[in-house]
């Protein structure tokens, strides 16, 4: 009997370490998380204001989210950040809406907005609350959670480098991102997080002549290898993301994957915000992490329309981002995005079942 009672200790012990997708890759999981995960809720009164101006695109931007430490602990694998170069800094400390609107909420308690370093926001002037205020502040806050959590799966992380222009609008110009700016950015998240702590091109390139040739040979790390790890992935399409490859063939020295093009030699990660695109399937088959969206602008919530979600999980992209982990509280919806089961925010790929 006291054979059998440890037999079964030493077995419960053994699958209690060993999971059985410690060996699987990081590209045949899928994982769900946050859109713009960073955003607070619009002050009512200045929401209310711009639903009065134009209430179509007020309410595409109607959303916001938990702490970063609140959706971790949820487990959340996926987040997203918006950033804004703020060379010398104090470029966004002063949003015009809080001086169309009286009696708002402190914004920038600590005066972070005047230092310079990258700005975390959705749209200045207008969207401007955010958890974290700073990349350098948000990146210190992972680090915190992750070091507290060090056997965490690894989180995706997508960027988004903000620097379009409104004309003829009230919105302060954006400043321009520069090489020099893409530098910086790499040299944040080696500095706030350590690169020890961090998926690399390098890593997964390995010693294959592309990070393409990488990935086709199935070459991601496993699940155990990636634990207490971020990786992360650079969204733009255009001439920033060719500023940020020059002079590094294959992504050779850089923090972040790109959203590269199938066929060239940076190509691992790619965003497909279409979830109904069949070609994702594709892409996810030949090895590449694709990251799609199974809500936007508060559309899905607003009428409970899963269709989107649905062909997001059939897709089989890694990444399925959304604003509703939760229900909304900021209107009455009942759409909420999870998989069936225990973990609710990660299972393994049904393309590789």
């Amino acid at each position: 009997m006291i054979k059998i009672l440890f037999s079964f200790l030493l077995l419960g012990f053994i699958c209690f370490v060993f999971s059985p997708d410690d060996d699987l890759r990081i590209n045949k999981i899928q994982v769900i998380g946050s859109h713009n995960s960073y955003k607070k809720a619009i002050d009512p009164a200045l929401f209310k204001a711009f639903m009065a101006k134009d209430s179509v695109n007020a309410s595409k931007i109607q959303y916001e989210h938990l702490p970063l430490t609140d959706q971790l602990n949820l487990g959340l694998l996926n987040l997203e950040i918006d950033i804004y170069v703020d060379e010398k800094g104090g470029r966004y400390a002063h949003p015009k809406g809080l001086a169309l609107i009286k009696n708002q909420a402190v914004y920038d308690p600590d005066s972070e907005m005047y230092k310079p370093g990258f700005k975390v926001l959705h749209i200045p002037d207008l969207d401007f609350r955010s958890n974290f205020l700073t990349l350098a502040g948000g990146l210190r806050e992972l680090r915190a959670w992750s070091l507290a959590h060090p056997n965490h799966n690894p989180i995706f992380i997508t960027i988004e480098p903000k620097d379009d222009t409104i004309k003829n609008s009230f919105i302060t110009p954006a400043e321009p991102f520069t090489k020099k700016s893409f530098d910086d950015l790499d040299n944040t998240f080696i500095k706030e997080l350590g690169i020890d702590h961090i998926i690399t091109p390098d890593m997964v390139r390995g010693n294959y002549e592309t990070l393409e040739s990488a990935v086709f040979h199935n070459n991601w790390p496993t699940l155990k290898k990636a634990k207490g790890k971020f990786l992360f992935i650079f969204d733009t399409h255009d001439q920033k993301r060719t500023d940020y490859m020059a002079g590094h063939p294959s992504l050779k020295g850089r923090v972040l994957f790109t959203d590269a093009d199938p066929g060239t030699p940076e190509a691992a990660t790619m965003i497909r915000n279409d979830a109904k695109d069949p070609e994702i399937s594709v892409l996810v088959k030949k090895g590449y992490i694709i990251r799609t969206r199974s809500d936007a602008d508060t559309q899905e919530a607003r009428t409970n329309d899963r269709s989107v979600l649905n062909a997001a999980m059939k897709s089989g992209a890694q990444i399925i981002t959304t604003d509703y982990y939760q229900k909304s509280k900021l209107f009455k919806s009942d759409y909420v995005v999870a998989f069936d089961g225990n973990n609710k925010y990660f299972r393994r790929n049904p393309l590789f079942n």
